[in-house]
C-alpha cells in the first residue's frame, strides 16, 4: 500500500537491484537511502579496492538523493559496513573527505560483509531547499 507523503524516486541512472528494496524512500523532507555498495547500475558488484569500492559506493548514493531532490551536503546520518578492521584508517580519511565538519551522524560496524563486499553504506538525508 502507498502513502500519498510517500515517493520512490529514480533517475534513469540510479544503480538498482534484483533484491526486494528501492534505492530510496521519500518521506516529506526526509530521504532513506538503501544500502549502496560497489555496484554497477544493474546492481552488479563491481569489485576492487577498499578505495575503489567506497568511492564507487559514496557515488552510488550521490546518485540515489540526485533523483531525490538533494545531494551530500544534505545527508544528517549514515550506517557504515566495512568489512576489514584494518581498513578503518582509510576508511575514515576517505569519509572526511565527502563529509567534512560538521559531519552527518554515523555508526560504523566492522566484520560484518560477505567475501565479495568491502564497504557498504546507507543514509538519511533531508531534501534540498526550494531556492
Amino acid at each position: 500500500m502507498t502513502h500519498p507523503n510517500v515517493s520512490y524516486p529514480q533517475l534513469p541512472d540510479t544503480p538498482t537491484s534484483h533484491l526486494p528494496f528501492s534505492p530510496c524512500v521519500v518521506v516529506g523532507d526526509l530521504i532513506f537511502v538503501s544500502g549502496q555498495a560497489s555496484v554497477g547500475q544493474s546492481g552488479s558488484i563491481i569489485s576492487d579496492s577498499f578505495e575503489g569500492e567506497f568511492r564507487r559506493s559514496i557515488e552510488n548514493v550521490r546518485k540515489v538523493l540526485e533523483a531525490a531532490g538533494s545531494d551530500l551536503e544534505h545527508v544528517v546520518q549514515t550506517r557504515n559496513y566495512v568489512r576489514d578492521e584494518a581498513d578503518l584508517p582509510l576508511y575514515n580519511q576517505l569519509y572526511r573527505e565527502y563529509f567534512p565538519q560538521p559531519s552527518p551522524a554515523r555508526t560504523t560496524i566492522t566484520n560484518c560483509l560477505p567475501p565479495s563486499l568491502k564497504y557498504e553504506v546507507e543514509a538519511v538525508a533531508v531534501r534540498r531547499p526550494h531556492a
